[in-house]
């Protein structure tokens, strides 16, 4: 988010993710937030085509853990892997599970889920192959197919679930996520013309102030509904 002094006053006292494909604003977050998380930054470099150097995330990680503020960081992944990719790049990960967050990722089968979910205290969820765009019809199908391999019986989550670019109320009220994240206070207070009228806020950290406060009105759904996707899909046809 920039200007950081923007972020600094935006995000003072709350949560934020700070991305290993862009981690020049570490030192703030890590001195302003109440508490924060590292994404090895996969989604913005696999869109540019490239991969996460392990190596050089390891040693960013190894670092950072240390901070009383930061609470996990993403394990590396490989959006449009195999899962065979994805699970040496865990298995090569050595620190420590508490701190560690593998992903899964839609187009895996849903089996990876359900092993994943029961050996570590958090994992995320991250779109991907036909299911790249959250909160499409064809993704909540395939969430509604793997869920159930994620929660139990009643719906209650396994472990705690993160979903990545799912901070959407829409979808945070109908899927139990413990946490998720978004880049859409950080894109939208730029856009200037969707800002307006006397009682817009022109200032940028007033701006993500009024964002963030729409995402945070809603609280995250308790339990899976399997109901839930059908009534989004619905939505989704009718407009």
């Amino acid at each position: 988010m920039w200007p950081s002094e923007a972020m600094a006053r935006a995000m003072k006292g709350k949560h934020a993710m700070v991305s290993f494909a862009n981690p020049e604003q570490v030192e703030v977050v890590a001195e302003v937030c109440q508490s924060w998380v590292g994404d090895c930054g996969s989604f913005p470099l696999w869109v540019r085509g490239k991969k996460v150097d392990f190596d050089k995330y390891r040693q960013w990680v190894g670092f950072w853990m240390r901070h009383p503020g930061a609470d996990w960081f993403v394990i590396p992944d490989i959006i449009d892997g195999s899962v065979e990719d994805n699970d040496a790049l865990i298995i090569a990960w050595d620190l420590p599970r508490a701190i560690s967050v593998p992903v899964y990722h839609l187009h895996e089968p849903p089996e990876r889920l359900a092993r994943l979910v029961r050996e570590y205290p958090r994992v995320g969820i991250g779109s991907s192959g036909a299911f790249k765009d959250p909160g499409s019809s064809i993704w909540w199908t395939r969430m509604a197919e793997i869920l159930p391999y994620g929660c139990d019986e009643e719906g209650f989550p396994l472990c705690k679930l993160h979903g990545f670019r799912q901070l959407d109320p829409v979808i945070t009220s109908h899927v139990p996520y413990s946490s998720a994240d978004s880049t859409n206070a950080a894109i939208n207070i730029g856009m200037d013309q969707r800002w307006d009228g006397p009682y817009m806020p022109r200032s940028r950290d007033v701006r993500a102030i009024v964002i963030m406060d729409r995402i945070e009105s809603h609280a995250s759904a308790r339990r899976w509904n399997s109901s839930s996707a059908g009534v989004q899909q619905n939505m989704e046809l009718l407009g």
